[in-house]
């Protein structure tokens, strides 16, 4: 059964056991862009990769509409207040490698490929996602999810803990996004396109020297 999110709905069970997926992303968004790439953008299971460098000068592989908060409001004061701590911290540049570690994830993931997970996601995030990959295999089944387009981007939260900042994005997003077992029978999910709404966090230390964000709450 798939859940809002795209992903099978006990992924979303298990991370609210292992206490909801705890907020802490620092593997994408760099000092640059919000997100600096290092790594080429994910191509296929079994491809090399590390932390994405996405630096938002890259074109996203689909155009989406992207909303920052307006600065008089709640959101936009408190990243205000992350740009004094990081002043190069740029809220457009960080959606637009937001966008493509959206696309890295979600594909990875669907795909079982651990490797980009690894430098994406939080350490919780991490085991769940991977709980949920051994799960699917041990069982034979097969996740293809392709992501046609991403309709919009948007930061809804933000939240400044000390040097700890962090960001949440709602994405909406066109998928196809099927589950087979080892019959190549459909056990989740299905062929036709479906419209789904994602709302992530990231997180970073605003003072490290790494410039990257990663992964940290997923619902």
């Amino acid at each position: 059964m798939m859940g809002s999110s795209g992903f099978p709905i006990d992924l979303v069970l298990f991370a609210m056991i292992a206490g909801f997926l705890v907020l802490r992303l620092r593997g994408i968004l760099g000092r640059r862009t919000g997100f600096e790439r290092q790594a080429r953008p994910y191509q296929s299971p079994g491809v090399e990769e590390q932390a994405p460098t996405i630096d938002g000068r890259a074109e996203p592989v689909a155009a989406a509409t992207r909303a920052t908060p307006d600065p008089t409001s709640a959101v936009g004061q408190t990243i205000a207040q992350m740009q004094r701590i990081d002043r190069i911290f740029d809220p457009e540049r960080f959606l637009d490698g937001a966008e493509q570690a959206f696309r890295m994830i979600v594909e990875a993931f669907a795909a079982g490929d651990r490797e980009p997970l690894r430098n994406l996601l939080s350490d919780e995030m991490y085991r769940a996602f991977s709980t949920v990959i051994d799960t699917r295999e041990q069982a034979g089944q097969r996740q293809k999810t392709e992501i046609r387009a991403i309709q919009s981007a948007t930061i809804e939260e933000a939240a400044l803990r000390d040097k700890i900042g962090s960001l949440t994005v709602r994405f909406v997003s066109d998928q196809v996004s099927v589950t087979n077992d080892r019959d190549g029978h459909i056990v989740a999910g299905a062929e036709s396109i479906t419209e789904i709404t994602d709302i992530w966090t990231f997180e970073r230390d605003l003072t490290a020297r790494d410039p990257t964000w990663r992964l940290v709450a997923a619902r």
